[in-house]
C-alpha cells in the first residue's frame, strides 16, 4: 500500500503510563488520520518521538467500510526501498500486482509479505467481483542496514501458526511467539501477531473491569502471553475494545511496551481484535518519506529519480497510472529526528 503523505510521522508526545517494577515502559498514543487513494486511515506509526518499535516503522488500520457497489481499494503502481510490507485483511479481499510478475488474492486470515529490498513497484486493489465489507492493516518493517539492499521477493502464506491462551486465539503471521514460528522471511528478531477474544475471562470480574473504563458487565476473554524481555512491543485494537496490562485501548490508540516484560496480559469482549508487534529495538536511524525507507537524504533523492525513470520496472495489469512522486523538501529531510 502507498500513501499520498510526504510526510508520514503522527506529530504527538507519548503520554507516559505507570508501570510495575521491572516491565519497561508504558506509553500511550492516538492515530491520525491520513489517505491512501479513496481510503482514510488510521496512522499510528511513526511517531515524530518513536519512528519504530522492534523493525516495525508504519503502522495503518483501515475500516471497517462499505465497499458494496463502489470501487473499493484502488492503489495505483507506486514504489518502495529498504522494507517489508506487510498486508493483513480482517474482512474484505484485496488483489496484488507487483513489478516481479506476482498477482495474488489475498483473504481474512492470510498474508501478503513483499520484500522491497533495493526496489519494487507494487499496486493494491479490491477486484471487480470484491467482498461489500474491507477492513484491515497495513505494516512495514525496515529492512535493517546489512540486508536493506536483498533483492526484492513476494511471499503469500495461506497457512499460518496459531495457538491459544485463556480466552484469547493468537495468530502468528510474521517472526515467533511463545512457541509458534511464522513461516515468513523475517530478517530481524520480531513478532507480529493477531489476538481474537474468544470467552474465558477467568480473573477478572465485573466490578474491575468498569473501573478500568469500560462498558458493565465485564471481559467476556482474558489472557497471558508470553514474550521475549528483550523485546520492545505495540499493542492496538482493531475492532471492539480491550484492557492491555491495566491500560484501556479502543480502536485508533497503540499502546507501547517497553522491554524488560516477560508476559502481556489482555482482557477484552468477545469479538475484540488486537495487534502484537514488536522485536529487539532496531537501533538504526530512520529516514522515511513518502514509500521509501532510507538512512540518508541523498538514498531518497536517487530513489525519487530512479522512479521517475522507470528504474522500478513495470506493474502489469493495473488499469490506470503510476503514482507521481510529491515534490521532494531538502528542509524536511535534512531537519533533526
Amino acid at each position: 500500500m502507498s500513501t499520498t503523505d510526504a510526510e508520514l510521522e503522527v506529530p504527538q508526545s507519548p503520554a507516559r503510563l505507570s508501570a510495575g517494577p521491572g516491565t519497561g515502559d508504558l506509553a500511550l498514543t492516538s492515530a491520525r488520520e491520513a489517505r491512501v487513494g479513496d481510503v482514510i486511515v488510521r496512522r499510528l506509526l511513526p511517531l515524530r518521538q518513536r519512528r519504530s518499535v522492534g523493525a516495525w516503522c508504519f503502522i495503518d488500520h483501515y475500516g471497517p467500510m462499505s465497499v458494496d457497489g463502489v470501487a473499493g481499494m484502488r492503489v495505483p503502481p507506486h514504489p518502495h526501498i529498504g522494507l517489508q510490507t506487510v498486508t493483513w485483511l480482517i474482512s474484505g479481499n484485496v488483489l496484488h500486482r507487483d513489478s516481479l510478475g506476482s498477482e495474488q488474492m489475498i483473504r481474512p486470515g492470510q498474508l501478503n509479505l513483499m520484500t522491497s529490498g533495493r526496489g519494487i513497484a507494487h499496486s493494491e486493489e479490491s477486484p471487480a467481483e470484491h467482498d461489500p465489507e474491507l477492513h484491515g492493516v497495513q505494516l512495514w518493517v525496515a529492512l535493517p542496514d546489512a540486508q536493506r539492499h536483498v533483492r526484492p521477493a513476494f511471499e503469500h502464506h495461506a497457512e499460518l501458526p496459531a495457538f491459544g491462551a485463556g480466552g484469547l486465539g493468537v495468530t502468528v503471521f510474521l517472526g515467533s511467539l511463545a512457541a509458534a514460528q511464522s513461516p515468513a522471511t523475517a530478517y530481524s528478531e520480531i513478532v507480529g501477531a493477531e489476538i481474537v477474544a474468544r470467552r474465558d475471562a477467568a480473573g477478572w470480574d465485573a466490578a474491575d473491569w468498569a473501573l478500568t473504563g469500560h462498558a458493565a458487565g465485564g471481559p467476556d476473554a482474558s489472557g497471558r502471553i508470553a514474550v521475549t524481555p528483550s523485546h520492545e512491543h505495540v499493542v492496538f485494537v482493531s475492532a471492539g475494545s480491550a484492557d492491555g496490562e491495566g491500560t484501556v485501548l479502543r480502536t485508533g490508540q497503540l499502546l507501547y511496551l517497553g522491554t524488560g516484560r516477560e508476559q502481556l496480559t489482555i482482557a477484552a469482549a468477545a469479538g475484540s481484535r488486537l495487534f502484537l508487534l514488536g522485536g529487539v529495538p532496531l537501533g538504526e536511524p530512520l529516514l522515511m518519506w513518502w514509500n521509501f525507507v532510507a538512512r540518508t537524504p541523498a538514498e531518497i533523492t536517487v530513489a525519487a529519480g530512479e522512479w521517475a525513470s522507470g528504474r522500478f520496472g513495470t506493474v502489469n495489469g493495473y488499469d490506470g497510472e503510476p503514482l507521481a512522486a510529491p515534490p521532494l523538501d531538502a528542509a524536511r529531510l535534512t531537519r533533526p529526528r
